[in-house]
């Protein structure tokens, strides 16, 4: 059994966030981390999970002008995110999920990885757990303490999930 992590991550947030998804989902499942630049369309990823995550900008995934002002604070230039490489995507048999880094606001609206899942389910992909966001103290971060230990525990709950998901249903039962 498989998995690939797929992000996108110009401040180096979401990259660190998604290391530690991976190394949570490894501890079930041999897993691949990919930066979305390298990673293969989502319709030609075979794995029995595919968790993707991105930053949260300007109320969702990222654009083209929010990846500019990413850049311009100090960030990386990253010319396609995971709102381009779903577009690209043919329709999906796959099991997945989503994540976000956001800043933490109690009224700060939008989520990528919330509009991210709604991209994966219109193309077929059946998801095994809600989005999750990880929290940064601001637009440029840093991640705000103990993100990265629940990164690894909800990489972790996902391995085991899709685990115990893809064992035949006698296995699952008790013995008398």
């Amino acid at each position: 059994m498989s998995a690939v992590v797929v992000y996108e991550s110009e401040l180096g947030n979401t990259a660190a966030v998604a290391r530690a998804v991976a190394e949570g989902i490894g501890s079930f499942l041999a897993v691949e981390l990919l930066d979305v630049a390298s990673a293969p369309l989502p319709h030609e990823v075979v794995a029995d999970l595919l968790v993707v995550g991105g930053p949260t900008h300007a109320l969702g995934m990222s654009r083209p002008s929010t990846r500019r002002d990413a850049a311009a604070r100090g960030g990386r230039v990253v010319t396609s995110g995971i709102r381009e490489w779903l577009a690209a995507s043919g329709p999906l048999a796959v099991r997945a999920t989503t994540f976000d880094t956001h800043v933490r606001h109690p009224d700060l609206p939008g989520h990528a990885g919330r509009n991210a899942a709604r991209v994966l389910r219109r193309l077929g992909a059946e998801l095994v757990a809600e989005p999750e966001s990880f929290y940064v103290r601001d637009a440029e971060g840093p991640l705000l303490p103990g993100e990265l230990d629940r990164a690894r525990a909800w990489g972790r709950s996902l391995g085991s999930l899709v685990t115990r998901a893809s064992m035949p249903e006698a296995s699952l039962e008790e013995e008398p």
